[in-house]
């Protein structure tokens, strides 16, 4: 047999050399990348009615800022031998790519990545988790950020307008350059990063906009200041622009609070589903019962569950028999009996009697982590609407970019001819210039979509509906019947009481003997 299948993969175009092991099923194949690529070779096999299998995971991706950087992490993970498919989403920062690892690893996954600019980690699904809290600190710095520059803002802008009400100390040029400069520097910091690391490896994003308008506004105004005389321009033309871009960097750092908050409130349903499952079980080992971190479980312990508890993970009962409510895994609300032999699954709740059962799936084959897998895939899927955005979000920068010089240069140029300007020409372009760069940011290209989707799925999981992904929401509203298995996953099968109806006779006897 093992022959044949050599000659069937040592038939190929390309190949030169295959030797077929089938104790362990694998194969050793020599072949020529110019002739058969190696993302071609894994569907030439398939066609041999062989298959290879591919691992399909999901990954942490940090330094995405906007869409653009979502086609620019696609186009980087596609590029690799190794990789059939990747999705990457702006709202959670995850990617999930489907890779070969005979041909591709994790380290090179990184690497590559790593020189684009981007920092690629494997998710962690305990909670809380590393990942969780670094995310919380990072949203407490950027509030503290959003704060000062906030006090700082409303302090500008209250000086500007009441410059003439009351004598200053200094010259009101250099107090707004000192308000300004922290604004500038400290609370920007993180644009400024983002362009050198963008200017390092080649691309444009949202922090080259956000850095170069408001460098743009702060270094002319710090000239005004300092060395008016290179301007060549009469005093009374003269304005200084340091509110503007103070103004910009704390309305940029306001949205980003907000869209953290957003990505955390709609990433709370995975969360929430983690928190299902007990952090301990009581074993049986030996003549001792003992609780024990589901951490430290293997396959075949026996665990005891009494009523009331959670079942601390999948397994099968040897011994008792009860009724368990199943309602987070099946939706079905009735408790359903449980005998010996017959499966128990984890985070499901034990109603009346007391048993015994053997674990028989822990960690990723567990149920509980098959649901939060399917959830987290539903949320990192694509919905037609957004492939296209995100390829609209690969150019818009670098065309928006070129918009704004467009506009500054026919600004500067032709600014007096065409209207009347209170200020020079040169002031007046570079505002319009700040203006197109600061108004046109891609946020919302890369976030409506996939936080729309996380918002979606999340709620449907809370409420026991597995959402495949994001076409699947998108056909929805081309339904128009929808099909329930039984009446048991629509109603709770507990009655209450709809309405009191009393005959009108027995309504006044009973007036008359409270009296």
């Amino acid at each position: 047999m093992f022959r044949t299948n050599e000659k069937k993969i040592g038939g190929l175009e390309g190949v030169y050399y295959a030797k077929v092991n089938f104790a362990n099923e694998t194969a050793i194949v020599e072949f020529d990348p110019a002739i058969i690529t190696a993302e071609q070779f894994p569907k030439e096999i398939q066609k041999l009615g062989f298959e290879i299998p591919a691992t399909r995971q999901t990954f942490l991706v940090e330094g995405m800022t906007c869409a653009s950087c979502v086609s620019r992490v696609e186009k980087n993970i596609s590029s690799l031998t190794g990789v059939s498919d990747v999705k990457v989403n702006l709202a959670t920062e995850q990617a999930t790519i489907e890779y070969f690892p005979s041909l591709i690893s994790f380290d090179d996954l990184k690497e590559s990545l790593g020189s684009a600019g981007y920092q690629l980690f494997t998710a962690n699904h305990d909670y809380p988790s590393d990942e969780e809290n670094r995310k919380i600190k990072d949203q407490a710095i950027l509030k503290m950020k959003l704060v000062l520059s906030s006090m700082v803002s409303i302090f500008v802008v209250f000086i500007g307008m009441k410059e003439n009400e009351f004598s200053l100390p200094l010259d009101l040029n250099i107090i707004l350059f000192v308000l300004a400069t922290p604004v500038q520097f400290y609370c920007g910091r993180q644009f400024y990063l983002g362009l050198w690391q963008g200017i390092q490896h080649g691309y444009a994003d949202m922090n080259t906009l956000i850095s170069v308008g408001t460098s743009s506004a702060y270094l002319y105004s710090t000239v005004v200041t300092f060395f008016p005389y290179l301007l060549k321009q009469p005093a009374e033309k003269i304005g200084v622009y340091f509110d503007t871009s103070v103004m910009i960097i704390t309305l940029v750092l306001l949205g980003r609070w907000l869209e953290s908050r957003a990505k955390r409130s709609a990433s709370n349903a995975v969360r929430k589903l983690m928190q299902l499952q007990p952090k301990t079980a009581k074993v049986e080992r030996g003549d001792e019962e003992k609780d024990v971190h589901i951490s430290e479980l293997v396959l075949e312990d026996r665990i005891l569950v009494r009523p009331g508890e959670q079942i601390p993970v999948d397994g099968k009962i040897y011994e008792g028999n009860s009724s368990v409510d199943e309602s987070m895994i099946t939706g079905e609300s009735v408790p359903v009996e449980k005998n010996i032999g017959d499966d128990v699954y984890g985070a499901s709740i034990n109603k009346t009697g007391f048993f015994k059962m053997k674990v028989k799936r822990l960690g990723q084959d567990a149920t509980l982590a098959q649901i939060i897998k399917l959830v987290e895939n539903a949320q990192g899927s694509k919905a037609p609407v957004q492939k296209l955005a995100d390829k609209v979000a690969g150019i818009f920068v670098p065309l928006i970019i070129g918009i704004a010089f467009a506009s500054f240069i026919f600004w500067w140029v032709f600014g007096n001819d065409i209207a009347e300007i209170s200020t020079s020409n040169f002031a007046f372009a570079l505002m319009a210039f700040i203006s197109v760069l600061i108004i046109a940011c891609p946020c919302a290209l890369g976030l409506a979509t996939p936080t729309a989707i996380m918002v979606g799925t999340g709620q449907g999981a809370k409420m026991g509906i597995l959402i495949k992904g994001g076409e699947a929401l998108e056909r929805v509203e081309d339904l128009d019947t929808v099909i329930f298995d039984k009446t048991g996953t629509l109603t709770l099968g507990k009655p209450k009481v709809a309405d009191v109806i009393l005959d009108p006779e027995i309504s006044w006897m009973l007036i008359k003997c409270l009296y």
